[in-house]
């Protein structure tokens, strides 16, 4: 991903359920999404991103609270950039994810995904300026962690090739 500002990535990062990932340099981030919902945050005064990827809206037990839960993943999201000098008004959100396929689940996961994603950043102060949910399909993106801009790919079905680490017919 190239041109706008020129800034190449220097480097990529698969970024798995239950990750957060908040890169030094510029970054190719990528990741393969269902029912799980990324977020992608990105501070237009520094130019540096990240994201974190989750697949289960919300945890109470403090005990079993992990990046694997909505509630837990976008605030720590937040916490990772302020902590090394952003501030919550120069961020702004990508939601990504959050598809439904009768055939797997009874229940929707994701759209519950999607609303406590909406409901965390709003109450953090975060806009949401883009936003690609819903749906049936799975999702493949690619986010430029430093020009704040995705590409999503929409598949019928998510392959076992299509997880880190990439493996037969790609």
């Amino acid at each position: 991903m190239t041109g706008g500002n020129n800034i190449p990535a220097e480097a990529d990062y698969f970024l798995r359920p239950a990750y957060i990932f908040v890169p030094s340099k510029p970054t190719l981030i990528s990741t393969v999404l269902g029912t799980c919902v990324a977020v992608s945050l990105f501070d237009k005064k520094r130019r540096i991103g990240g994201m974190s990827h989750f697949k289960y809206p919300r945890i109470s037990d403090p005990q079993k609270a992990t990046a694997h839960f909505g509630n837990v993943a976008i605030p720590a999201l937040i916490n990772m950039l302020v902590e090394s000098g952003s501030r919550v008004r120069h961020l702004e959100a990508q939601i990504f994810g959050g598809a439904y396929n009768s055939e797997f689940s009874r229940e929707d996961v994701g759209q519950e995904n999607v609303e406590l994603a909406r409901l965390v950043l709003q109450k953090k102060g975060v806009k949401v300026v883009s936003e690609d949910v819903g749906g049936a399909m799975g999702r493949k993106l690619v986010f430029h962690s430093q020009k704040n801009e995705t590409a999503v790919m929409k598949v019928e079905r998510l392959r076992p090739a299509d997880w880190y680490p990439y493996e037969g017919d790609r």
